[in-house]
């Protein structure tokens, strides 16, 4: 009877009630994600291998090898090199698709549900999928590309043509996720705005960029942020359709971190958690940055 007291008067107080709703969701981050970042961290300054069968402190050793190792730079590049022609294409496309399906008719419904279906599919299923359909000998595109008249291509072999191929399904699976984020933004903007713009004698075109770009800074903002930080985390797409090459044209930051701990030898478990602390710096800088910015634009546009 005292400890249902006791329960109810802790609920009656609305702080003490938070704390208590949000404890689960704060243990599971505790566990899950605080314990590790500060393992890593831990083990970056260490000479281990993955069987954990010594541990010598080295200090800031692996990232002085960063430095000068050529393969850390060439992933780094590579990392970078897909961000930044993905996000743009995706959000491109998103804005596009989004403004399309954005009002409520029952194909336009149908045409949301249809595009955002990839995204709900597994990474790793959509990788096979695209390995098959890009295959040089049996793939569905290569074939019909030979029947036009093109050259036999090996897609995912080309060290030329396997980053832009991987790009190309990378948007082809996520724009759906982002457009669905857009057409809620899309649908809160009032309709007498266009209404106005509309007796102003502005065009489509006119109000979508006077209009949509500027009320939807929020979300679209949200969108670019979410897109990069999983651009930079690029890995089950590429392990799947390339394990990074041709001759490492598809080596990102996270298969080198995958292949200098766990792939090949000696296993080099506090070299790849050095590479990890490194890639979690460069997303919070970018993701920092581009926070800032567009906190900056809402700002603008309000006044």
């Amino acid at each position: 009877m005292k400890s249902n007291v006791k329960t109810a008067s802790l609920l009656n107080k609305p702080e003490r009630a938070a704390y208590l709703f949000i404890a689960p969701a704060m243990l599971i981050l505790f566990i899950f994600m605080l314990i590790p970042l500060i393992s890593t961290i831990a083990i970056s300054t260490l000479r281990m291998d993955v069987f954990m069968q010594s541990a010598d402190f080295i200090g800031l050793a692996h990232f002085q090898r960063m430095l000068g190792d050529s393969k850390f730079w060439g992933a780094l590049f590579n990392t970078a090199y897909f961000t930044v022609l993905e996000v743009p294409f995706q959000i491109a496309l998103s804005l596009v698709a989004a403004v399309f399906v954005s009002r409520n008719t029952r194909l336009r419904k149908f045409f949301r549900s249809a595009l955002f279906l990839p995204f709900v599919c597994s990474l790793t299923a959509i990788g096979i999928m695209w390995s098959f359909l890009l295959d040089p000998q049996i793939g569905l595109y290569t074939h019909y590309l030979t029947q036009l008249g093109f050259p036999r291509l090996g897609f995912l072999r080309d060290p030329n043509l396997a980053m832009p191929a991987v790009i190309f399904m990378t948007v082809w699976r996520n724009f759906g996720y982002t457009m669905v984020i857009l057409v809620a933004a899309i649908q809160t903007i009032p309709g007498s705005y266009y209404e106005a713009a509309e007796l102003d004698g502005a065009g489509k075109f006119r109000q979508f960029f006077n209009i949509t770009i500027p009320s939807i800074i929020p979300a679209l903002g949200f969108s670019v942020v979410t897109a990069t930080i999983m651009a930079l985390q690029v890995f089950d797409q590429i392990f799947v359709t390339t394990q990074g090459g041709p001759m490492g044209k598809t080596e990102t930051l996270v298969t080198y971190i995958y292949k200098s701990g766990f792939q090949t030898a000696p296993y080099d478990l506090g070299y790849a958690s050095a590479i990890s602390v490194m890639t979690l710096i460069v997303i919070m800088i970018v993701t920092l940055a581009m926070n800032r910015y567009f906190q900056s634009k809402e700002t603008t546009d309000m006044h």
